[in-house]
């Protein structure tokens, strides 16, 4: 599979940095950012490359020629004027006769491309995006999409959001089908996210693969210099999801947001005073971040899936606005007691997956590659700490009961302090 990566921007808000020199040519660690992609890309039999350039582009073709000495094959497409960021794709089009990775020059990232490529093929998708949390999600723009994974829309900043919304931004990486280039624009500059993919949204062609691995765009100083830490301290290449991840799963109610008994109403949802500081520990730690809740109100008939879902959006957009997000929220749906107006039946089972039952674990250390034995589950409840148990994980408790947990605690923040 080919690899196009898109390093024609200026880099205007990082000029401070480095001015004479392409932006993709900033060094982290003393080497260029882009030499940082193209290692992670030949590391995982990515060799086949096309750069796009154009603004002192001659400094990026001088440092890495053709590629040999990186151990990959390198094409080039200078531009000679602006063809906005998609217009180079159609300038190369005759060389990419099947599905491609497109990828951005200017962003840190180590991620597990077959994997990702895997979920595309497996879905048939036209484009799949690589979309992620972010620590800024109110400025960011985001993708809604439905339980399959396809997009339904594409908000980008300057677009009307809902009032609360999942925290899932595109992160510019992009697995592509040649056939998006059929299309039949006339303007000379092409934007990829506005003219392409926007338009996508709701066809039932294009997928989001979403992922907590490290990806992030150093097109400031601040977050320059964040990544430079990230790199230094091992952040970058541990969230690989070839490497066995690091968790610590939390209980919703009482453990994240304020116990009512059965949450039925949106309007009950209210964040416990700290909560957001203590996820952003965890998010700056490297650990991952994921929920892991009973929602029985589901199998009683007393809140639908969609209800559900909006309730989820807006403890993530909550915690967004203090900088914090979740990498993953699990829940089960079902009951297993009988007897109440308007239940759902098919639901009411004795499943695996109800706390303490430890399949909702199971299920995230799957899809995210955990290693259980060094990640925790805290809670509330004495099934969370059996639920933990079960799972092969640490416990933390808050409260001062005690049912064979690790650690006991006043507030999330208290067990999170004495856990990193």
């Amino acid at each position: 599979m080919k690899t196009v990566i898109m390093a024609g921007g200026k880099g205007t808000r990082i000029s401070s940095i480095a001015n004479d020199i392409p932006k993709p040519m900033i060094q982290i660690e003393g080497k260029p950012v882009l030499e940082h992609e193209i290692e992670c890309l030949k590391d995982q039999g990515f060799k086949d490359i096309i750069i796009t350039v154009s603004h002192l582009g001659n400094i990026i073709m001088e440092y890495f020629g053709d590629g040999s000495r990186f151990g990959v094959k390198i094409e080039y497409y200078f531009e000679d004027e602006p063809l906005g960021n998609a217009g180079a794709l159609f300038k190369i089009k005759d060389k990419l006769t099947d599905d491609f990775l497109l990828l951005n020059a200017d962003a840190m990232f180590n991620v597990d491309f077959e994997r990702f490529v895997k979920f595309h093929e497996e879905n048939k998708a036209l484009v799949t995006l690589f979309t992620h949390p972010n620590s800024h999600p109110y400025d960011s723009g985001l993708i809604i999409a439905n339980k399959n994974k396809q997009v339904e829309q594409w908000l980008a900043k300057e677009d009307k959001r809902p009032e609360f919304y999942k925290n899932r931004v595109n992160a510019g990486l992009h697995v592509i089908n040649t056939k998006i280039l059929e299309k039949n624009i006339s303007s000379k500059k092409i934007d990829l996210d506005r003219q392409l993919l926007k338009p996508l949204a709701g066809s039932g062609k294009m997928y989001c693969y979403d992922s907590p691995e490290y990806v992030k765009d150093m097109g400031t100083p601040d977050r320059y210099y964040s990544v430079c830490c990230d790199f230094k301290e091992g952040r970058v290449s541990n969230k690989n999801l070839k490497n066995m991840q690091k968790a610590i799963f939390l209980d919703r109610d009482g453990t994240i947001n304020k116990y009512v008994g059965f949450l039925r109403n949106i309007e009950e949802f209210e964040l416990i005073d700290g909560v957001d500081e203590s996820i952003k520990m965890i998010n700056n730690s490297g650990y991952l971040a994921i929920v892991i809740t009973n929602q029985p109100v589901i199998a009683r008939g007393e809140v639908t899936t969609e209800e559900l879902d909006r309730i989820h959006n807006k403890m993530e957009t909550l915690l967004g606005k203090s900088g914090a997000y979740l990498d993953g929220v699990y829940y089960c749906p079902h009951h297993p007691h009988k007897g109440f107006e308007g239940e759902i039946s098919n639901l009411k089972i004795d499943c695996e997956c109800r706390k303490p039952k430890p399949g909702l674990i199971l299920q995230a250390a799957k899809d995210f590659n955990i290693d259980l034995n060094n990640s925790w589950m805290i809670g509330d409840s004495k099934n969370d700490i059996l639920c933990g148990k079960n799972a092969g994980c640490k416990t933390a408790f808050i409260g001062n009961e005690y049912f064979g947990q690790d650690l006991s605690g006043k507030s999330l923040k208290d067990l999170i302090e004495r856990i990193l």
